[in-house]
């Protein structure tokens, strides 16, 4: 059987201006990478700022586990599928960043016969988006440190530091740094960190900004640090938002390339769901809704974190209201979550499907809190028995959702067929009520207290010391009037990995609570949630290698 990237290269790909022309584009309103990528013009957002809005639609997931659900490979298959029936539809997906790739989890350009392409330059450098929010968030941090080394006239406290470093790469090695160590020259020492790019707050910045002064405007209220009088400085105060925004006014506009059935793909923007917000960007969704009549897009891993930051962080912002959710699962996947061993996934066990498929029915309910109708789509396995695919038809008819199977791994858009005219006569016959979950101007207790019985179905929420004197903080500020995005791991509804299927008796512990000012949402830290990763004992890297021709091996 051949594996992803010798699928994805042997794709017959049109030259990106043909794809453009799918969706009304003219070659004036693209600026091509190659001949296979481009990047979409701020005149294309311009003209067709008065075409009606398509069809929004969100693949969402349980949560993850070992067996693998194929949210992103769902989400091509489906735009093939619905493209396959005679509808427009484009997809709006996240960029992959490094790290992963690089690490365990791979990349997020599909698998199998539902792909996106070029698949290797998507998975690495792409377009150089990742590179300039890198370049842009460690421009503030070095003239950060530059106006401590002359003087510090702000009078800002070195031990009230909160931007960090950043990089697109997994290494715990740079978690806990010290910089400006050396002679006088080398700048004032201090304790310092890196997180991975995708969880900066540039990153979420771009996600979220609307066009150029809305990023200019974001960029400036990011808080920084304090000064020893406790007062906030914001990057503003440091005279960097300009060049800021010089570096990322080319990252701003999305990118535009190809499913392997040659069907449009937009690709923008790549926040983590279990550390940030997990969507692609709003430029990228809004500019979709404007050329294709469905519009379909992911948010990252499970519904109670990629989801849930999509409806009230994304689409409060940007005033989005989707059509319909379909909840991605495998029969595979909820059989692990009812206790098997992944090793024994492959054979038949009813009752272990039956245990884990609670985890299916409280994703299933939590979308439903939202007003919006569901779909349940069953990435479709050969050892799937027919006494387990009943199991599941007749536990989502009992929850009052559709369901299909699709097979568009092997098959690609073929099969996505059944699930492609689910969504559509979901969309035409069931009318969607959305709103978000929670009122942002209620305070951060009391939003946090909302998701966490709703969503994770916690008993409560504790705070430690940290937490509590950060909150106050916030207020004082009132900064807090926000949204909240919490960290939390993406393995369970829980905050603990180890909790599979339906937990129940526990609570969640925020460790600490800090502000994005200039995303525009709180984020709250649960668990033990790390914004830099590390690399596994083998990482992925060790099996990637290009040839003599320059053709890359071993990226999945």
């Amino acid at each position: 059987m051949l594996t992803d990237i010798e699928i994805a290269q042997q794709a017959k790909m049109l030259k990106i201006g043909q794809i453009a022309e799918k969706l009304g584009i003219s070659e004036d309103e693209i600026e091509p990478y190659g001949h296979y990528k481009a990047k979409l013009s701020q005149e294309l957002f311009e003209r067709t700022a008065n075409n009606p809005d398509g069809k929004l639609i969100l693949v969402t997931a349980i949560n993850p586990t070992p067996a693998g659900e194929g949210k992103t490979t769902t989400s091509v298959g489906l735009c093939e599928g619905m493209n396959k029936i005679g509808k427009k539809a484009c997809l709006a997906l996240r960029e992959p960043s490094l790290g992963p790739v690089f690490g365990v989890k791979g990349g997020a350009a599909g698998g199998g016969y539902s792909q996106v392409v070029p698949m290797e330059d998507i998975n690495l450098h792409f377009t150089g988006d990742m590179h300039a929010i890198t370049a842009a968030n460690n421009l503030l941090a070095a003239m950060l440190d530059n106006h401590l080394h002359q003087g510090n006239s702000l009078n800002i406290n070195v031990k009230r530091i909160l931007f960090k470093r950043c990089l697109d790469m997994n290494d715990r090695a740079l978690r806990g740094t010290i910089v400006g160590l050396g002679g006088r020259m080398d700048g004032v020492p201090r304790e310092d960190g890196f997180q991975i790019t995708v969880a900066s707050e540039i990153m979420a910045i771009l996600c979220l900004a609307s066009d150029l002064d809305d990023l200019k405007k974001r960029l400036g209220n990011i808080l920084v640090a304090y000064t020893h009088d406790n007062k906030p400085v914001f990057a503003r105060d440091l005279g960097a938002v300009g060049a800021m925004t010089a570096l990322l006014r080319d990252a701003l506009n999305p990118n535009l390339v190809q499913t392997l059935e040659n069907n449009p793909a937009i690709i923008h923007g790549g926040p983590f769901a279990n550390i940030a917000h997990g969507c692609n960007s709003v430029r990228a969704t809004k500019l979709a809704l404007k050329l294709a009549d469905y519009t379909i897009t992911e948010a990252g891993f499970g519904s109670d974190l990629g989801a849930e930051k999509f409806f009230d962080i994304k689409c409060r912002f940007a005033g989005l209201k989707p059509s319909c959710v379909v909840l991605v699962a495998t029969i595979r996947a909820l059989k692990y979550n009812g206790g098997v061993a992944k090793a024994d996934l492959g054979s038949e066990n009813v009752d272990a499907l039956k245990k884990g498929i609670v985890n299916l029915g409280v994703h299933i309910e939590n979308m439903q809190k939202y007003g919006v109708p569901v779909v349940v789509a069953i990435n479709h396995f050969a050892a799937d028995s027919d006494a387990e695919i009943a199991v599941v038809r007749e536990y989502c008819e009992g929850k009052g959702v559709r369901v299909a199977f699709s097979d568009v791994f092997l098959k690609g858009g073929e099969g996505a067929i059944e699930l492609a005219n689910e969504v559509v006569s979901t969309i035409e016959n069931e009318e969607s009520n959305f709103a978000p979950l929670y009122d942002e101007k209620l305070p951060i207790k009391e939003k946090v207290a909302k998701i966490a019985a709703d969503i994770y179905r916690a008993d409560g929420v504790v705070y430690t010391a940290k937490a509590e004197k950060a909150i106050k903080e916030i207020e004082e500020l009132g900064l807090d009037k926000v949204p909240v995005c919490v960290a939390k791991t993406q393995y369970s509804l829980s905050d603990d990995p180890a909790k599979l299927g339906h937990p129940k008796d526990f609570k969640i512990t925020v460790s600490d609570v800090r502000v994005s000012a200039g995303a525009g949402f709180v984020v709250v830290y649960t668990g033990d949630i790390m914004t830099m990763p590390g690399l596994p004992k083998v990482p992925a890297a060790e099996k990637i290698d290009v040839d003599s021709h320059g053709t890359i091996s071993g990226l999945f």
